[in-house]
């Protein structure tokens, strides 16, 4: 405590608060188009992550901000301060990603660029799906993040549309990927805790 003290300023009293307040984490759905199916991913994440108790968890869909595409607009749409606000209340993420021709879909890009400081110093796990497990979208994603300062962990549960998914419609996961899906969270969660000392 003595060195955080020193380090950053801090009274043991606000040390002891920071450490038992709950960390707010985001999952991130990455998709907005019609018949979707990452709600069902979204909610198979949130329904494992809330049995932890380690943390707050809520589904965060893009398409509720509306956001206009980067660049044809003025920034002042209601959407865009409240995506931000949204951001800046949460200490972690994980972001639910589908891959689209070897990459992230364009409304993901699309949120991510409208923020900047409310995604700095914190951290991310990456839940993707597709014809190979989403690999390649998560990929893209690792270093799009790496520029908004967000620190994204290594364990990465892979979903496969031939295998997780029956009809490509409806997410039947396989039992194999809890174990990623824990030792993902675990991640999170510690780098989460750890980056919220830099804000």
């Amino acid at each position: 405590m003595g060195f955080l003290n020193k380090l950053f300023g801090t009274t043991t009293k606000e040390e002891e608060a920071m450490a038992n307040s709950k960390l707010k984490i985001g999952i991130i759905l990455g998709s907005t188009r019609q018949g979707r199916v990452s709600p069902q991913v979204g909610e198979w994440v949130k329904g494992i992550a809330d049995k932890r108790g380690d943390a707050d968890y809520e589904i965060v869909d893009i398409s509720d901000y509306n956001l206009p595409f980067l660049g044809t607009t003025d920034g002042t749409e209601p959407g865009i301060a409240a995506w931000n606000e949204k951001l800046g209340s949460l200490d972690g993420f994980v972001f639910v990603v589908q891959e689209y021709n070897h990459s992230i879909t364009g409304a993901l890009k699309n949120a991510i660029d409208f923020a900047r400081e409310s995604w700095y110093n914190k951290a991310a796990g990456i839940v993707s799906y597709g014809s190979t497990g989403g690999a390649r979208a998560a990929e893209h994603l690792r270093g799009i993040l790496g520029e908004v300062k967000v620190a994204d962990v290594r364990t990465h549960p892979t979903l496969s549309l031939f295998t997780d998914f029956e009809n490509g419609s409806v997410f039947k996961p396989q039992d194999l990927h809890q174990t990623n899906m824990t030792a993902m969270l675990d991640e999170v969660i510690a780098w989460s805790g750890a980056l919220k000392t830099l804000r």
